[in-house]
């Protein structure tokens, strides 16, 4: 039930449905005034859901910092991978991949780097409709294509978000009580998910990856000019904060 009603909720925290929402608001209102302050209302969201700098300030604050690789451990029993990284092309037979599959590359070269011993993919239904596709299952025939011994490679397959991601891979690894666990997932999604894996007793050293934040240095344009990727990553941080939020009031974290 938290489930689909997390799904259904978190296509109503999009800030472009709130934009439409009130655009379409002041189209129907019969009184000018208010017709007036919805539309004030509209711009105003747009400018600051699209202004790059606001974001990137709040960014900067709320992301988890990659470590310097000098700051790990030699080498870790597993790196847990969390999905949520690609959407499968059931026609074409494809995997494409999203910007947070950098958390899977990150994993890969520290294994290549031997910084790991073994990679677990932590992730259940790719997509909320095709239950039968299990994104741990294909990214695990993606990097055993690509020379990575099948054998070292685990896969979680049946979570279906962050909190699951965590209880399953604890049963996973209830045999192994002493491994060393190295947690990689988005820098934005690091919090909730330590938070998770904690919860259920997986203390992890962390490696956040593909970081939404860059550089302070900023010219007019991001200052001023409506940027339509901003308005993407403004989507994907409220969803991180509802998820923070909601997690805490259901006990996962």
């Amino acid at each position: 039930m938290f489930y689909v009603l997390s799904k259904i909720l978190g296509l109503l925290i999009n800030p472009i449905v709130w934009i439409l929402g009130l655009l379409i608001a002041a189209y129907f209102v019969k009184k000018s005034h208010l017709k007036k302050l919805l539309t004030i209302a509209a711009i105003s969201c747009l400018l600051v859901f699209s202004n790059k700098f606001i974001l990137n300030e709040l960014l900067t604050k709320w992301e988890r910092e990659a470590p310097d690789d000098g700051a790990l451990l030699t080498q870790y029993d597993y790196g847990i991978v969390l999905a949520g990284m690609v959407w499968y092309n059931s026609e074409t037979g494809q995997i494409n991949f999203l910007q947070s599959s950098d958390r899977i590359w990150q994993a890969v070269r520290l294994y290549k780097e031997r910084r790991i011993k073994k990679i677990i993919i932590a992730g259940g239904a790719a997509e909320f409709f095709a239950k039968d596709t299990v994104e741990s299952v294909l990214l695990k025939g993606f990097l055993v294509k690509i020379g990575i011994p099948a054998e070292d490679i685990l896969t979680e397959e049946n979570s279906r978000n962050t909190h699951e991601n965590a209880v399953y891979t604890a049963k996973l690894l209830q045999n192994h009580p002493h491994s060393n666990l190295l947690l990689i997932t988005s820098a934005m999604h690091m919090r909730r998910a330590e938070l998770c894996f904690q919860k259920v007793g997986l203390n992890c050293d962390i490696y956040p990856a593909d970081q939404y934040s860059g550089s302070r240095r900023f010219g007019i344009e991001d200052l001023f000019v409506p940027n339509a990727r901003t308005l993407f990553n403004w989507n994907a941080f409220i969803h991180e904060l509802f998820g923070m939020a909601s997690y805490k009031v259901a006990g996962y974290i």
